[in-house]
């Protein structure tokens, strides 16, 4: 990393293909600014700091002096400072990796995938190589964007190098189902590596949920509301859903030279009289061009009344030749439209007008003005602006937009005529009403997702990301400032010593010790039992263990510590082992003979679950299970128990890993009161895990040392990482005495 480069922040965003085209001519290399993609947001995130591009020039130079002459121009002319790929490394990252492995899997193609080991290792070094490119050139305070499935291991990389740093990362294709992507040999360093980013966003909120199914799938880390807690930091996920520049656009409708094109063509139809069809796509088998062209023949079929009355333009431009599903993709395509139009075309009239390469922007706008319908089928996208571009284009508010259903877009262009794909009658009807189709009723889909669209632009959609980035650092921030760091220890422990009535509240599970797979496995160590007698021996100190454990199991495991215990999050206390248990007020446990049968049905349904009895209350322990099911049915049952038991005077929790049903009014805070009350205290020192300890934080005096033994939101006023960091925090303050 540069030290002497200026300390203002900017935004760095990493991509695999720099917004720029190199071409090679008689006279030297030419080196254009690529129109659309990622490019056009730039301008909408200047006012947020410089922004530059790090990404892969699409040009492996043939010598240093044109490898400096690409590198002075990129930098120097388009704020790009290029990472370059080799040849060797192309073919297996690029062709390899990430279009035979991550693509297909990503899109639902299982069958086309490809698990070569040296293909990921040149995955994992083109993700290095692009790091120590970006690592040249940042700063901690600078904001980074990595988008795409190509670079899915850079955001961890740049975490680890640069720990404070801000980081989001923006997949552009779909997120398939835990049950797919858990197919991928790499899966959890794949996770892992995307953690790493304070902001993961995806287009829709679909694939929002299958990421948080996998990371708890196969990482389990839970997630609250699309907030992950992972080593003392919180991660959002979020869907962004990208737009167009739809005004950009617009304006560009209005030229003379658009204008010209337009007037031309509508010429053209006006004398044949047919209604235009459109396509746009990349020749690829994720875009269901062999399943659209089914659904056309099939209505052909159909609708003979017309035949020479439509034209369809279908667009196929050229993509990863050198990968074979490709060219077989091309093949039956090629097979299909020469079918088609074989058995349907007549003298003068074909059905398939079709285009096996790319049109300019300025070509491609006025076929969208002009054509009457739409056919944007993918079998997965990520999300397809071609549906956006079209919409855009139709100033009149007359078209139609056939959509597959599974295309990202299809989440906010709901005025659509939906349709699967796979059922080419679906697709014929919608063809047929499409084209049969009023301009009231065009006026009327078309019009709303027309303003939708120049309301959310691709503008919006950069700066919404890059101002999300910064407010969940900002809560970073906020959880940070309650670390009980070093400067808040040392007045912890000069509080402390200075101190002579002291009350120490300590939650057990969670706090003290680690969870275990079954309740009766956590009892205390030797270690933690000699760290409890040496703070209860202290004179000044007045220990009590505030647990949800039963008494009979505090009993067995602490009964000998000169300690208090509350049992059962405050049904049960015990001043001291001289005392008897007192319960806290008047309680009956018949209840739980109409609950015992549906938690135990849960036990059943849910491998690895087990029910625990405790005098007044009743729990579902869910630890063991498979982490996904648990989580689907510790919510569906705590739902379920909520509503049963409106009305009644039983509370339901949701611990950690764990349901448990209890009288309403029992709870930690009042369990506690016996000791709170007496008011001598100068100082109070409570430390606990989940929410069932919040009740206790929130009647605790300002003065005193609440502490959450987890990172999230909390009531405490300090958070510590786990149970080990208890303990150390225990020792100094027993070495105090010492």
């Amino acid at each position: 990393m540069d030290k002497n480069k200026k300390s203002r922040s900017k935004i760095i965003i990493v991509s695999n293909r720099l917004p720029v085209t190199i071409n090679k001519k008689k006279d030297g290399l030419k080196i254009q600014q690529s129109p659309g993609g990622l490019a056009t947001c730039l301008d909408s995130i200047q006012e947020e700091g410089k922004a530059i591009f790090v990404g892969w020039p699409g040009y492996w130079p043939s010598n240093d002096k044109e490898k400096k002459f690409i590198e002075n121009n990129l930098i120097n002319h388009h704020q790009c400072y290029p990472v370059f790929i080799s040849p060797a490394e192309i073919g297996k990252y690029y062709y390899g990796f990430t279009n035979r492995t991550l693509w297909p899997l990503f899109h639902y193609f299982s069958t086309y995938c490809a698990y070569e080991e040296s293909e990921w290792e040149a995955y994992k070094g083109v993700n290095q190589k692009f790091f120590q490119e970006v690592f040249k050139i940042a700063s901690p305070q600078d904001i980074f964007w990595v988008h795409d499935y190509h670079l899915m291991l850079l955001p961890s990389l740049i975490r680890e190098a640069l720990p404070q740093s801000s980081i989001g990362f923006f997949l552009h294709i779909p997120f398939p189902s835990s049950e797919v992507f858990r197919m991928l040999p790499w899966r959890k360093e794949i996770l892992e590596g995307l953690l790493g980013a304070d902001l993961i966003g995806f287009h829709t909120y679909e694939y929002v949920r299958h990421f948080l199914s996998s990371v708890l799938r196969l990482l389990e880390y839970e997630h609250e509301f699309g907030a992950i807690h992972v080593d003392n930091r919180i991660i959002k996920v979020e869907n962004f859903p990208m737009g167009i520049d739809s005004l950009r656009l617009e304006k560009l409708l209005q030229q003379p030279s658009i204008q010209k094109e337009i007037k031309k063509l509508e010429k053209k139809i006006w004398t044949e009289k047919r209604k235009i069809i459109l396509s746009v796509d990349r020749l690829d088998y994720s875009k269901g061009i062999p399943q659209r062209l089914k659904g056309v023949e099939l209505f052909l079929e159909k609708n003979s009344n017309w035949h020479d009355r439509f034209t369809y333009i279908m667009l196929c431009v050229p993509s990863r030749t050198k990968v074979r599903q490709y060219s077989l993709i091309k093949e039956e395509v090629d097979q299909l439209v020469g079918r088609i139009n074989g058995r349907f075309g007549r003298p003068g009239w074909i059905p398939i007008h079709y285009m096996y390469r790319s049109l300019p922007f300025d070509k491609l706008l006025p076929l969208y003005y002009l054509s009457d319908v739409a056919l944007v089928t993918p079998l997965r996208d990520g999300m397809n602006l071609v549906a956006k571009e079209f919409v855009a284009s139709k100033r009149d508010n007359r078209g139609v937009l056939v959509l597959s259903e599974t295309a990202g877009v299809a989440s906010e262009l709901g005025e659509a005529l939906l349709v699967n794909v796979n059922n080419k009658e679906d697709l014929a009807a919608a063809l047929t009403k499409a084209l049969d189709m009023s301009e009231k009723e065009q006026i009327r889909r078309i019009e709303p997702m027309r303003k939708r669209l120049f309301e959310n632009d691709v503008f919006h959609w950069a700066r919404s990301f890059v101002e999300r980035i910064k407010e969940v650092k900002k809560i970073q921030a906020q959880c940070e400032h309650q670390k009980l760091n070093e400067k808040w220890k040392k007045k912890l422990i000069s509080d402390f010593r200075k101190s002579k009535n002291r009350l120490l509240l300590l939650d057990y599970d969670g706090t003290l010790v680690t969870f275990a797979i079954k309740p009766e496995q956590a009892k205390p160590d030797v270690g933690l039992k000699r760290l409890l007698y040496s703070l209860a021996r202290d004179p000044h100190n007045n220990l009590v263990i505030v647990s949800g454990r039963d008494r009979r199991t505090l009993e067995q495991w602490l009964g000998k510590v000169p300690c208090g215990l509350v049992a059962e999050h405050g049904a049960w206390i015990k001043k001291d082992p001289r005392h008897e248990w007192e319960k806290q007020k008047r309680l009956s446990n018949d209840w739980k003979k109409q609950l015992r049968p549906i938690l135990k049905v849960y036990e059943v349904r849910v491998p690895g679950s087990l029910v625990e009895e405790k005098e007044y209350g009743i729990a579902w322990h869910y630890r063991k299970a498979n982490p996904e099911l648990g989580q689907l049915r510790s919510s569906e049952l705590f739902d379920y128990l909520n509503e049963f038991l409106a009305n009644t005077d039983l509370q339901v929790m949701h611990g950690n890993k764990v349901i448990e049903v209890r009288v309403s009014g029992i709870n930690k805070g009042n369990g506690v009161m016996p000791w709170l009350s007496e008011n001598k205290w100068d100082f109070i020192l409570a430390l606990g895990d989940d929410w069932t300890d919040e009740d206790l934080f929130k009647i605790l005096p300002k003065m005193a040392y609440s502490i959450k033994v987890s990172y999230g939101p909390s009531e405490a006023r300090f958070y510590l990482e786990s149970p080990q960091s208890t303990r150390n925090l225990l020792r100094e303050l027993v070495r105090i005495h010492k």
